[in-house]
């Protein structure tokens, strides 16, 4: 049987959004302790592979099987996909998918293409089409769930195990944020039902503003006029960084934070990638004990027994989107203070115990 002592040339593709791919990090790392890595990932999302260690190239491809805005199946770009694969010769893959998510069809290309062995985690039926049919226990947290997979396929996990991380070092955003300390808050996501609504985004940032926090908001050149809506009040005003900044820019600002509040977007997933503590502000459509921030402090704020409980539903359908709309600011500015006060503990027990006095 092949074994990771074998595999010099390892593709792991990962074709749906900033966030997954962010997720495919601790898998990428085991892969890469042995081999040359390569990612497949969605169109667009170069930049994120590129931000992952490990990762020595990147392949684009947008998968129509798995992608919510789904291109047509068009036979040419099959045909090309398959031919650049045959001509990069991998001699493994590994395919890291959702639980709702088919392996299948990516793993017929890639036998299309030649490689010889395939791992993935599938409960259907793979006939040939995977060497590995990987199973795992429901409600994994991603990243864990990811990493399980390399680990089956006999790679070894680093020393970070299945916590996020990031290329360093970062850019220098000081020109951008300033000196002092602060919070960010980015109220976008690309799944509406998974975002408050942008007055309640507006009335949070006042509540952390009347609490002394400068406030930074962040945002995709799409969600420009929401951050700008968002970081005006009435009587002071947050930093609006919307649409300004590249994604390690953004892991610059993000990492330069107290604390991120954020819902469950990408960005929750880059500030964990950078170690900074998240606010969560978690709408239950799918499950906070997969899709929370992995591995930093966090608070989970929002109703998760509210009635989208495990829907994947894209699209708030119930008047006031009350999963996050319950969330008072108050919590916000509570939940920040916790999280605020449980670095500065910490920081102080790792002064003590390098001898500092504080």
């Amino acid at each position: 049987m092949s074994g990771p002592n074998s595999f010099s040339r390892v593709l792991v593709a990962r074709l749906d959004s900033l966030g997954d791919v962010l997720i495919a990090g601790p898998a990428v790392r085991a892969a890469a302790a042995s081999a040359k890595v390569t990612m497949l990932v969605r169109t667009g999302l170069d930049e994120a592979a590129e931000m992952l260690p490990g990762v020595d190239d990147v392949m684009g491809f947008d998968a129509p099987w798995v992608l919510f805005d789904p291109p047509p199946v068009r036979p040419h770009v099959i045909a090309d996909l398959v031919a650049e694969v045959e001509a990069r010769c991998f001699d493994a893959a590994l395919v890291l998918t959702s639980f709702h998510q088919s392996p299948l069809p990516l793993a017929l290309l890639l036998r299309m293409a030649k490689v010889p062995w395939i791992g993935a985690i599938c409960d259907d039926y793979p006939g040939s089409l995977l060497d590995l049919r990987h199973r795992v226990p429901d409600g994994l947290p991603e990243s864990e769930r990811n990493l399980s997979l390399a680990s089956a396929a006999g790679f070894v996990a680093d020393e970070k195990g299945a916590r996020l991380a990031v290329r360093r070092p970062l850019p220098d955003v000081t020109a951008r944020v300033g000196a002092e300390p602060y919070v960010v808050f980015h109220p976008g996501a690309a799944v509406p039902a998974r975002r408050p609504t942008a007055v309640h985004s507006r009335a949070i940032v006042a509540a952390l503003l009347a609490a002394g926090h400068r406030v930074i908001v962040t945002g995709s050149a799409d969600e420009a006029t929401l951050t700008g809506f968002v970081a005006s009040s009435a009587h002071m005003q947050a930093f609006d960084l919307g649409g300004r900044l590249s994604l390690p820019e953004l892991a610059a600002v993000l990492a330069g934070a107290e604390v991120v509040v954020v819902p469950n977007t990408g960005p929750a997933h880059l500030a964990a990638a950078v170690g900074t503590p998240v606010v969560s502000l978690f709408a239950p459509v799918v499950p906070a004990q997969q899709w929370a921030p992995y591995g930093v402090p966090r608070v989970l704020l929002g109703d998760q027994q509210a009635a989208c409980r495990n829907t994947r539903m894209r699209t708030c359908s119930v008047t006031d989107h009350p999963c996050l709309s319950s969330i008072h600011p108050r919590e916000v500015v509570a939940a920040v203070a916790q999280l605020g006060a449980q670095q500065d503990v910490g920081a102080a027990e790792a002064a003590t115990k390098g001898g500092l006095k504080i």
